[in-house]
């Protein structure tokens, strides 16, 4: 048992970041195709911190059985603007050449 910051913020901390990476192409090379061009960095930011802040919204107003944690929002922003940052500067010089 590693305890509750282990089970719970380091998992949506590196989940979303996961995700991110995935949905941007960032594992790979070859990343000219349509799903890549559609999830530029600020559109991709857009929309997994809607989706992860609409899951908390959701918890919070027990949509479903969950347990509704403020400190959820804090891990998902402090992975996803260093992660947006470093991102966004890679394709802004891929943009160039």
């Amino acid at each position: 048992d590693l305890g509750t910051f282990w089970k719970g913020y380091v998992l949506d901390i590196t989940g979303p970041a996961w995700n991110y990476i995935l949905f941007r192409g960032l594992f790979t090379s070859y990343s000219n195709n349509a799903w890549f061009r559609f999830f530029t960095p600020k559109r991709t930011l857009i929309i997994f911190l809607l989706v992860c802040f609409g899951i908390e919204t959701m918890q919070y107003f027990k949509i479903y059985e969950s347990t509704f944690d403020p400190y959820d929002l804090l891990a998902y922003v402090s992975i996803f603007i260093p992660l947006f940052l470093i991102d966004f500067k890679l394709y802004k010089q891929s943009q160039k050449t």
